[in-house]
């Protein structure tokens, strides 16, 4: 494959021979396409994993980085955000992963519901935003199951399926200048990628109904103050908090770390306190045997 150089190169080469009349659009059009060929690759990735150095070995960090559309999710963010997912969950010396956005003000707009075809922008057929919203589902309960904590730092705009990728985090860090909410209800659908079920296990079910009925966003403060954040701290200083406690969790045992966040996830999930405890038992167990071996 040439460089980007190259292709300018012919494309300048290519629009500028002395051509017949009749050519002269084709020249024109050839230019076009090299010229986005090469806007094409100069575009960053639009997730990124990467481990940090020492010392903050074992913290993962995953990035969206989308800007022209706010990180709005799209089918190659959703095949990129499965495989970053992969390589987390064979990653053996993971202790925690961070998710951010290199996008000032904006954590993740939502679905990008909207596909290239051959000549223009379209908004996807009802059968496409049901297929899409599964895989969207699928991907974030996956995300959710990670045995390693996993924190989301919001600065700026965390809307409908930007909110529900926080809502499968474990912790939710936000700058003052963060919005959170779920405005599916506006458009006559609802949250489909798990925030129906996610925010009222962790905001309870009357706040949630408030919020996903009325459609209406919150700050920071109020995140905070109603359980969907856990910290609320100046514009900028999130990512440094959720570093912060990544470090804490690194010092301790990585072995209880996994197991402490699969007994709450597991006990959260049965009908009465004596199963939650049986959970709790079962993993303890299991923790002290694998403790214990050789």
């Amino acid at each position: 494959m040439r460089s980007p150089r190259g292709l300018l190169a012919i494309s300048g080469y290519l629009a500028g021979r002395h051509a017949p009349a009749a050519s002269v659009s084709i020249a024109g059009h050839h230019s076009l396409f090299f010229a986005r060929t090469f806007q094409i690759l100069a575009q960053p990735e639009p997730v990124r994993l990467q481990e940090l150095s020492a010392p903050d070995s074992g913290i993962l960090e995953l990035r969206l980085e989308r800007p022209e559309v706010k990180n709005a999710i799209n089918r190659d963010v959703m095949r990129r955000l499965r495989s970053a997912i992969e390589k987390i969950q064979a990653d053996s010396m993971a202790k925690v992963a961070l998710v951010a956005s290199s996008v000032p003000g904006a954590f993740c707009a939502g679905a990008d519901l909207k596909v290239w075809s051959s000549s223009e922008r379209k908004l996807m057929s009802s059968s496409e935003v049901g297929e899409y919203a599964r895989s969207l589902r699928s991907i974030f309960s996956s995300f959710e199951a990670l045995p390693i904590p996993t924190i989301a730092v919001i600065e700026g705009a965390a809307l409908g399926g930007g909110l529900e990728l926080a809502l499968s985090c474990d912790l939710r860090i936000c700058g003052e200048n963060a919005v959170l909410g779920m405005p599916e209800t506006g458009l006559a659908i609802i949250p489909g990628a798990g925030g129906t079920q996610r925010l009222p296990r962790i905001v309870g079910r009357s706040r949630a109904k408030e919020l996903i009925l009325t459609g209406r966003r919150c700050d920071a403060a109020e995140a905070v103050m109603m359980g969907l954040a856990n910290y609320c701290v100046p514009a900028g200083e999130a990512y440094q908090k959720a570093l912060d406690i990544a470090r804490e969790i690194t010092q301790k045992g990585p072995l209880g770390i996994r197991m402490a966040k699969k007994a709450i996830n597991q006990g959260m999930e049965v009908a009465d306190m004596s199963s939650a405890l049986a959970v709790e038992g079962g993993v303890l167990r299991a923790a002290a045997a694998h403790a214990g071996s050789p």
